[in-house]
């Protein structure tokens, strides 16, 4: 299992990596049971609602918007079809933990995806999976066939008036699709493109129709929330940052892998549990949320606690919980050559200046790795930078700019030195000690 470590764990409780995924076992655990309860004792919408508001659960795909309000903008009462979306795309790179939820514990995303259905008057569900864990999208067909089979989706849920019907869409792996509109494209069988805002989703979404996007470790966690209660679940947290979150730790670490641990942990805690930093090295840099998330020096990480209002003081973003973990070993040139190609890659090119300036970014960062970096490029990269943030439909751009800002700020000195000498700073016997990612350049 991937899943490699909790403290005091509720989403990932019980998970063997073996049966866990049936439903037969889900059910052992106490599964469905607040979806039997919403049913059997006519629990309003409302109600459902202002205990996800109490719980204070903050949308687990990045953007950290409480839950509960969202749901609040979806206008129920209007006639016709609405639409509940659970975003399966994790492409953000570092970030493992959702599909890990599908593997082990699916029918908690699918239970939570119902409860959201009956929350916000949804007539419709979509779980939008990433299309390059093509076995994961076949378990979640598989884990709602069974749930379909006991009346858990469909016609008539448990016998009551509910009807809420839930479908698996197959994504082709694009990056930008994560973004929510993108997504609501790809689903219509379009490209997968961001749309202007206003409207919003909760007024014109899916076909037109009124549609709510949460992510998928945000659904699977209301189930738990209305069995143990908003307030409990607060509480498994800190203030303003309810309950645990799951953690993909990856990088220079001995056990990469994901954590579950309350939100508010020190991040020296979720490092101890990965084992520390490889082979006992220093630490050098970490990127806390995601690659789009801003790095930090490890001297600010470790004063950070793993939560929304520590990491943004520190300067950065939580994100998606992807803690990319860098040693000593690393040029950070090279890492940022890395992200850069990335978003120059995945950009969709409907807006000029992420199309044009990601590709821009990446070849100034190539030139400096190369050793062909002149003086003027690093007040350069932070003139681009400033004329694609804020200027395009979707955040990639910003995506692709608060990774150059951040490590020009930790570590320019690095960008100096392999500009004035044609190599790296890391000394030659210190890159050979590292190997794999993000490892020094010679």
């Amino acid at each position: 299992m991937a899943i490699l470590g909790s403290i005091n764990p509720i989403l990932t409780a019980g998970l063997d990596g073996d049966r866990s995924w049936r439903l037969a076992d889900y059910v052992a655990r106490g599964g469905y049971s607040a979806l039997r309860r919403i049913i059997a004792e006519r629990t309003t919408p409302e109600q459902i609602i202002a205990e996800v508001k109490k719980s204070v659960l903050r949308g687990r795909g990045g953007a950290g918007f409480p839950t509960g309000l969202k749901w609040s903008f979806m206008p129920r009462t209007l006639p016709g079809d609405k639409y509940l979306i659970c975003n399966s795309d994790e492409g953000e790179p570092g970030t493992f933990k959702d599909r890990d939820l599908l593997r082990y514990n699916p029918h908690a995303v699918i239970e939570g995806m119902v409860i959201a259905g009956y929350a916000i008057g949804a007539t419709r569900g979509f779980n939008y999976i990433h299309g390059e864990i093509w076995e994961l999208y076949q378990r979640f067909e598989d884990a709602l066939a069974e749930a379909r089979a006991e009346g858990l989706v469909g016609k008539h849920i448990l016998g009551g008036d509910f009807t809420f019907e839930l479908f698996a869409h197959h994504g082709y792996g694009a990056y930008i699709c994560g973004e929510e509109t993108a997504l609501l494209e790809s689903i219509e069988g379009k490209k997968g493109q961001p749309r202007f805002k206003p409207p919003f989703p909760a007024s014109f979404g899916l076909y037109g129709k009124p549609t709510t996007i949460n992510n998928t470790e945000t659904l699977a966690s209301v189930p738990f929330i209305l069995n143990m209660g908003g307030d409990a679940f607060l509480a498994a947290g800190k203030a303003n940052n309810g309950g645990p979150k799951l953690f993909s730790v990856s990088g220079h670490v001995e056990r990469p892998g994901n954590y579950e641990v309350p939100m508010g942990t020190p991040f020296a805690t979720l490092l101890e549990m990965a084992g520390g930093v490889r082979g006992g090295r220093k630490l050098k840099g970490v990127i806390p949320g995601g690659s789009s998330s801003p790095v930090l020096s490890a001297e600010l990480m470790m004063d950070c606690t793993m939560d929304y209002d520590s990491i943004a003081k520190a300067g950065s973003m939580l994100g998606s919980g992807a803690v990319i973990v860098m040693d000593e070993t690393t040029c950070m040139v090279k890492a940022l050559e890395r992200l850069s190609y990335f978003y120059y890659e995945e950009s969709c090119g409907q807006c000029t200046p992420c199309r044009e300036g990601t590709g821009w970014l990446y070849k100034i960062i190539q030139r400096i790795e190369n050793g062909l970096g002149r003086p003027e490029d690093l007040d350069l990269l932070s003139s681009i930078t400033g004329n694609i943030m804020g200027r395009t439909i979707c955040a990639l751009g910003d995506a692709a700019s608060m990774p150059v800002q951040s490590f020009l700020k930790h570590f320019r000195d690095e960008f100096a030195y392999h500009i004035e000498h044609g190599r790296c700073l890391v000394p030659r016997e210190v890159q050979r000690a590292g190997s794999g990612f993000f490892t020094a350049s010679a």
